[in-house]
């Protein structure tokens, strides 16, 4: 298939285009400089051409899982979302230099680094899981270095929603190389195991400069063979000396067969890479993974459509509580307000006598106040 021509940049205000950083099937990426504040962001822009009702709703709800996951520390931060002058929707998002994909093919990459990258990536996609969003796509070019060295996780374009992994009619997208046999077979749309598979089998190309299916003679190479590889799920050794058998281990379970032999959470996967961390005599990354309150707001079921707001407050926390008594105090307010006659002529008699009693007091103060001398 030919390869589509990169768009022009599109003319957006308070930005300033730089030159291209790159394209894909439905998109291309430009650097372009921000007026105020003044920094370098990535924007990612539909293809003209690659604009329909199905590819915007994706490209909306990207913007929209990115602006609910981009807090965490491990996952690309998004700064604005909108429709160019041209009509075509963009992302603007901090500007990553470099990406796990093209380190790996410079050079053997150093096995601690591997570590604290997918100790980094699992808590990300923990932190996605909970929310109730799968990436679909994890793969080392989806992972980019920020200007500060760190990696993070990108391109979110293919995400759905946990609730509906099982649906039929849910489209299949995958990148061969790092996708389960369950997905390359079709037998599913995508999981939290088949996710564990891709994170292992991107930490296994990272360490062995290939993907874990892939051959040194590239004609047997095609998506058919690779595919019918993946399927059968056979293990190969990374020929690497520096890469001890536990290191081996984690990363064969993690590509098991059978899904029910992985890791069941990122969580679970993040602590065993974290076990290797210890035994092997590395510095622990942190597992940073968002509380469980976190992602039980508004969650990815129909990214189609947008409905009203719905509350991310948890209904059984104190602010909660307080609102909830609210209308209860102004209730005992009216309350006291009596509606008899007699109650309120009452009433009234005691606010005229109470008001009396309060002038009578303030006099006596301001007189001895005088005959001190302390008011002239």
């Amino acid at each position: 298939m030919a390869r589509r021509s990169v768009s022009q940049p599109p003319v957006l205000p308070g930005y300033a285009y730089v030159r291209p950083l790159g394209s894909g099937g439905f998109a291309d990426v430009f650097l372009y400089e921000q007026d105020m504040p003044r920094r370098v962001v990535a924007v990612k822009v539909l293809a003209a051409d690659a604009i329909n009702p199905e590819v915007r709703r994706t490209f909306n709800a990207e913007a929209d899982v990115m602006a609910r996951l981009s807090a965490h520390p491990s996952i690309l931060t998004i700064y604005q979302a909108g429709i160019s002058a041209d009509g075509r929707p963009y992302l603007a998002t901090e500007f990553c230099p470099d990406s796990m994909s093209a380190r790996y093919k410079q050079g053997r990459l150093p096995l601690h680094d591997v570590l604290d990258t997918g100790v980094r990536m699992a808590a990300a996609l923990e932190t996605a899981h909970r929310a109730g969003v799968l990436h679909r796509d994890i793969k080392p070019s989806n992972i980019l270095i920020t200007t500060l060295g760190t990696p993070v996780l990108s391109d979110f374009g293919i995400a759905s929603s946990l609730a509906n992994m099982d649906d039929p009619d849910e489209l299949i997208a995958m990148s061969v190389p790092w996708s389960s046999p369950e997905v390359v077979s079709e037998r599913s749309t995508g999981s939290v195991e088949s996710e564990v598979w891709s994170l292992g089998a991107t930490l296994y190309t990272l360490l062995a400069s290939r993907s874990p299916f892939a051959t040194p003679d590239r004609e047997k190479n095609t998506r058919e063979l690779v595919s019918a590889r993946i399927v059968k799920a056979h293990y190969t050794r990374i020929d690497r000396p520096d890469v001890p058998p536990q290191v081996e281990h984690v990363l064969a379970r993690s590509m098991a067969k059978d899904p029910r032999h992985r890791p069941q959470s990122m969580l679970q996967f993040g602590e065993e890479l974290r076990w290797l961390q210890a035994e092997l005599g590395l510095p622990q990354t942190p597992l940073d993974v968002s509380a469980m309150q976190w992602g039980t707001g508004v969650r990815f079921d129909d990214a189609s459509t947008r409905g009203q707001v719905i509350t991310t407050v948890n209904p059984e926390s104190r602010r909660a509580v307080r609102a909830g008594k609210a209308p209860e105090r102004s209730v005992q307010a009216e309350e006291l307000t009596p509606s008899d006659p007699g109650a309120r002529r009452a009433l009234i008699r005691a606010g005229v006598i109470g008001g009396a009693i309060g002038a009578v007091v303030i006099a006596g103060v301001v007189t001895t106040l005088i005959a001190t001398g302390i008011l002239g």
